[in-house]
């Protein structure tokens, strides 16, 4: 079966968290389907999100890493949405803050029911640092999806584009989970065709599971009136 195409320009704010709890309040954790992008402060995630869905100004892009401190949530159509993290590692911000974020993404990943998959913003140049490591299994722990980018691509050549694809590939394998790895760059506009269709995918799969619940429902309930009449 065929789902009908994701028109991500469509995307528009929803509301702002400083955290799970408060999320919860506003958008019960059961309900929809959700993609969260997350990255270190200088991964370019916000610009990934605009080019995403063709808005310049969807998602704030700073000079200063660290600037995203919510959890913002943007709605494609109702019950689909986008979910901005706050970045994490490279801010010049207090440590408490840091590990306030730390918690947060944490609690967000291992408990948010509607969460179907994991975006991880990584600078090619800096692939798979300790805290991308650690966001990962998280995801993995919680049977999350993960599709890792190594964004700003377009900063290497061609060849070594490809030599860094092939080689964080095989370092993947280590995290023994759903971790598909690609090229991104938000400039040049590499990997956005991957992107739109693993994100579709994800929301399709869910799709797919909610209707199979209906009609598992539907046919218990016929089962039901046919023994009723019997």
């Amino acid at each position: 079966m065929e789902f009908p195409k994701i028109h991500f320009q469509k995307a528009h704010f929803l509301i702002s968290a400083p955290d799970i709890r408060h999320l919860d309040k506003h958008l019960p954790p059961e309900s929809g389907i959700e993609v969260a992008f997350a990255g270190r402060s200088n991964a370019g995630k916000s610009s990934a999100l605009n080019r995403l869905t063709r808005q310049k100004g969807l998602a704030r892009t700073s000079k200063t890493p660290g600037r995203t401190q919510l959890i913002n949530v943007f709605e494609i159509e109702e019950g689909k949405r986008l979910i901005d993290l706050p970045g994490y590692g490279f801010a010049k911000v207090p440590l408490e803050m840091k590990l306030k974020w730390q918690k947060s993404l944490g609690e967000y990943l291992q408990n948010r029911e509607s969460l179907k998959g994991l975006v991880v913003l990584m600078d090619i140049r800096h692939p798979f640092k300790e805290l991308d490591q650690q966001l990962i299994y998280w995801a993995i722990d919680a049977d999350i999806p993960v599709l890792a980018l190594l964004t700003k691509a377009d900063k290497l050549k061609s060849g070594a584009r490809k030599a860094t694809l092939l080689k964080m590939r095989e370092e993947a394998k280590n995290f023994e989970g759903e971790v598909q790895v690609e090229l991104f760059s938000s400039l040049k506009g590499f990997g956005v065709d991957v992107l739109e269709k693993k994100i579709a995918d994800w929301y399709a799969l869910e799709d797919q599971a909610t209707l199979e619940e209906a009609i598992e429902a539907e046919t218990e309930i016929e089962i039901e009136i046919e023994t009723e009449d019997e």
